[in-house]
């Protein structure tokens, strides 16, 4: 079993926590990112991500959860930290979490996705928010999607605000960043060459018909642009068909995350009519 740590001031190894939860590239460079909540923690646990260190308060009786938890992951690093210090990782001002884990971060691989006959992958390009990279891949994990890619330059799905959004579902759907639609698009070619006849839909409120008038039964990837500007005009010319999500009233277009959702509900709803379900 790994030895129990203990901290007590804020020393070199606890300013690298703190960095960890604010500065991308420290987390980047690390290879490595906190992660907070029960749920995130526990699926975390169960989809048997790298957890390197758990962190819990001094002189304070364990929950059944934490002491499971602790007891699972027996490879890990052990940290007795002080409440007050490790109410700071916790984002939390009334009381320090029962339990913090550091947690390694995968590959940006598009292998990690599972090649099925049944695949559904979303895509996200260039988001600037965390929370709707967090929402999406939450709503991927709903709708039974097969990963999720985030292109270009965006916002980091290891960002503490998108692993609480995602509420856990980051560790349950494969998550992969990729500088531009150039490499999902190649990854699709492979795909095809190797028997799976992808097809990649873009989603556009000028698109050329409604969603729920297009097929999306078949291995599908799926891109939404980012929160502002919408789709690339690269990724517009990679897509083999653009939909539209209908809407009324006052609005003039869905949030990203929002949009994503609608897509993946009516992909889903398709699909388990086709299976008979």
């Amino acid at each position: 079993m790994a030895r129990t740590l203990k901290i007590t001031t804020r020393n070199a190894t606890f300013q690298q926590w703190q960095a960890l939860l604010t500065n991308r590239t420290k987390r980047q460079r690390a290879g490595e990112f906190v992660v907070q909540g029960v749920r995130p923690i526990t699926l975390a646990v169960e989809h048997g991500w790298e957890i390197r260190a758990l962190l819990y308060p001094d002189g304070q009786s364990l929950s059944r959860w934490s002491r499971g938890i602790l007891d699972r992951v027996g490879g890990a690093g052990r940290v007795v930290v002080a409440p007050e210090l490790l109410r700071e990782l916790g984002g939390k001002d009334e009381e320090s979490p029962e339990l913090l884990a550091v947690v390694g971060l995968p590959e940006d691989r598009l292998q990690r996705i599972p090649r099925t006959a049944d695949l559904l992958v979303m895509v996200f390009d260039r988001p600037t928010t965390p929370g709707n990279i967090g929402t999406l891949v939450r709503s991927a994990d709903a709708f039974g999607a097969s990963g999720v890619i985030i292109t270009g330059h965006a916002a980091d799905p290891y960002d503490p605000k998108a692993v609480r959004a995602s509420t856990g579902s980051l560790f349950a759907v494969p998550v992969v960043r990729v500088p531009s639609h150039r490499e999902v698009t190649d990854w699709a070619g492979s795909l095809r060459a190797g028997g799976t006849a992808v097809e990649i839909v873009g989603t556009d409120e000028h698109g050329d018909v409604d969603v729920a008038e297009h097929d999306l039964s078949g291995p599908k990837i799926i891109a939404v642009g980012n929160e502002t500007h919408g789709l690339s005009a690269a990724w517009r010319e990679s897509c083999d068909r653009m939909v539209r999500i209908p809407i009324t009233g006052a609005a003039s277009s869905l949030n990203a995350a929002s949009a994503a959702t609608v897509v993946l509900y009516e992909a889903a709803r398709q699909r388990a009519r086709k299976a008979g379900r």
